[in-house]
């Protein structure tokens, strides 16, 4: 090898092509790895070493060797590294590429990013709109002046974007959380309405899984407790009764597979749900005169009068009223209310509560 060559398998050219991958990208390091690279941009790394050499020679005897910056003691070296890392900065003006780190340490105004962001809600793509509002969340959660809350107005945006997007879990979280947050601000009714609706499209029909769509349920009642004047209350009142004809549905089904079977009390348990908690919905009917079957199979005679007379002091002209009546006739018997009944009490605080008079 010539003199003053340097051999490409010492360990100061491998350091070399090392630092040369670090700075090009091709290797990505965590924060000391970085100071590292700041230390020799700015022409003190060997110095440092150099300190951190004789720091740990001072603590483990000269016998160490050089070996000792790495092998006996890595903490007064790395301490060494993070006390001087900060000394070259006033001086060092390039120390990293802006081009590789300025998305990261140096984002975009506020302005900027919102800005941004809203250009691609408004071309339809909702998801990478999302997550620029998100950024401008993150990076400046307290940019929220009066004139300006871009981190307030991004959050309740990144929710609506999510749901267009049709990821409706994030929607739920980001619009979660703008309630935590901003719990009075004029657009938690529109975080509500979000949450609602990203409940309510996953509902699915009476047959399957009913959990999204009592979670809907839930959120439609908060909301339309919380803003009954708000323009979403209307349109989302109607989609309530939807959601809870849904589920009255559904108990409906499973009322009707006991019934089959024979199995009374199941049943009884069912439809007394629907005539309870869904009142006013449109599987009542049915329910009313199941009940009145049931009661008749099981031999109390007074409960099926009574559910039959419900039946028909509510809705005269219903055909399962025509059904119930039929069959209190076939055994002598006519529609009979009963005050002190569990159902007259339940069906008139029910209806006490459907239309306010629940004093």
């Amino acid at each position: 090898m010539p003199p003053g060559s340097q051999n490409p398998n010492s360990r100061p050219a491998q350091n070399h092509h090392i630092f040369l991958a670090i700075e090009r990208g091709r290797i990505r390091l965590g924060a000391l790895g970085r100071a590292l690279v700041l230390l020799r941009r700015c022409g003190v790394l060997g110095e440092v070493m150099a300190f951190g050499k004789f720091t740990t020679m001072g603590r483990h005897g000269r016998s160490a060797g050089a070996r000792g910056v790495l092998a006996c003691s890595k903490l007064p070296v790395i301490a060494t590294l993070c006390l001087v890392a900060v000394l070259p900065l006033a001086g060092c003006s390039s120390l990293f590429p802006s081009s590789e780190t300025s998305s990261v340490e140096h984002p975009d105004p506020p302005d900027k990013m919102f800005a941004d962001a809203e250009k691609l809600l408004n071309g339809g793509s909702y998801k990478e709109a999302a997550e620029k509002y998100e950024d401008v969340e993150r990076n400046y959660p307290f940019s929220n002046d009066p004139g300006k809350p871009y981190a307030r107005k991004s959050l309740i945006l990144a929710a609506f974007a999510y749901y267009r997007a049709g990821d409706y879990d994030n929607a739920i979280a980001a619009g979660g959380r703008f309630i935590t947050l901003h719990a009075g601000s004029d657009d938690t009714a529109l975080a509500h309405h979000i949450v609602a609706m990203s409940y309510y499209d996953q509902m699915q029909d009476a047959t399957r899984d009913q959990s999204y769509t009592l979670r809907a349920v839930e959120w439609f009642t908060k909301e339309l407790r919380q803003f009954p004047n708000s323009k979403f209350a209307e349109a989302d009142g109607n989609r309530l009764r939807i959601a809870k004809d849904t589920l009255a549905g559904s108990e409906m089904n499973v009322g009707r597979y006991y019934l089959g079977k024979h199995n009374y009390l199941a049943a009884i348990d069912r439809f007394k749900t629907v005539v309870t908690d869904y009142q006013s919905t449109q599987q009542v009917e049915e329910a009313l005169e199941r009940l009145t079957e049931c009661y008749m199979a099981l031999g109390i005679k007074p409960e099926a009068q009574n559910a039959a007379a419900i039946l028909g002091h509510n809705y005269p002209d219903s055909s399962w009223y025509k059904d119930a009546y039929a069959l209190l006739k076939s055994d002598g018997l006519e529609p009979r209310e009963d005050s002190g009944s569990w159902l007259s009490k339940s069906w008139k605080n029910t209806v006490a509560v459907l239309t306010g008079h629940t004093g």
